[in-house]
């Protein structure tokens, strides 16, 4: 009887302690390899679909670009976020916006989503500065702002918060038909995409445009 009991005492001892090195295993693990991090987002343009500027005889812009939007997940669990809108400004005013459809991303993964946006031409046109950046400086500069809401999934258990935020600094050039990007996602992590955009159609009227500033000079 006595011996059973000891026995008994021995099995609780080990099974505590077990539980114990378990138990701290796993939390060393979800504070280091399993510990949640933030997504990364990245916004490229891929193509400039159209590209229309008229001056004469009243100013009309019609431009759809094409994007990218990359999304890396770090974490060792799916990373699931929901509804959200990259928006594209053109000095501070929203000219564009790309909607972006809930999804998941399995763990470790990288996962591309691709959109298309037409630019909001009246919001353009009608800045001051749009005639300056188009004939004198030759280069239309945006800002594109992308935030992800979701849930980290940990071993189909643990589920935490986490939030990711983007913003890009795109330049298209209206002579040579490109664009160049820059992107920092939270974290101030830079990534720099080279020009990569082909106008699929340009009309820019010189000798109208001349005439314009001379109207207005």
């Amino acid at each position: 009887m006595a011996g059973s009991r000891k026995g008994l005492k021995i099995f609780a001892a080990v099974t505590g302690i077990l539980l114990i090195v378990i138990l701290v295993v796993l939390v060393v693990l979800f504070v280091t390899i399993f510990k949640p991090k933030e997504p990364s987002i990245f916004t490229k343009p891929v193509t400039l679909e159209s590209f229309e500027l008229v001056v004469i005889p009243v100013v009309r812009l019609n431009v759809s670009i094409g994007i990218l939007i990359t999304v890396k997940n770090p974490n060792y669990g799916g990373f699931k976020y929901e509804n959200s809108t990259a928006h594209i400004s053109y000095r501070g005013n929203v000219v564009a916006e790309a909607p972006i459809h809930e999804d998941t991303i399995p763990a470790r993964a990288t996962h591309n989503i691709t959109s298309s946006v037409s630019i909001l031409a009246d919001k353009l046109v009608t800045d001051t500065h749009f005639i300056g950046d188009v004939i004198l400086v030759g280069v239309l500069n945006f800002t594109s702002e992308t935030t992800l809401h979701g849930k980290v999934s940990l071993l189909k258990v643990f589920k935490m918060k986490a939030t990711s935020y983007c913003e890009c600094n795109i330049s298209i050039t209206i002579k040579t038909q490109s664009a160049d990007s820059v992107c920092k996602s939270r974290g101030n992590k830079v990534v720099t995409f080279p020009a990569n955009i082909i106008a699929s159609q340009i009309e820019i009227k010189t000798r109208e445009i001349s005439i314009y500033l001379e109207q207005y000079s």
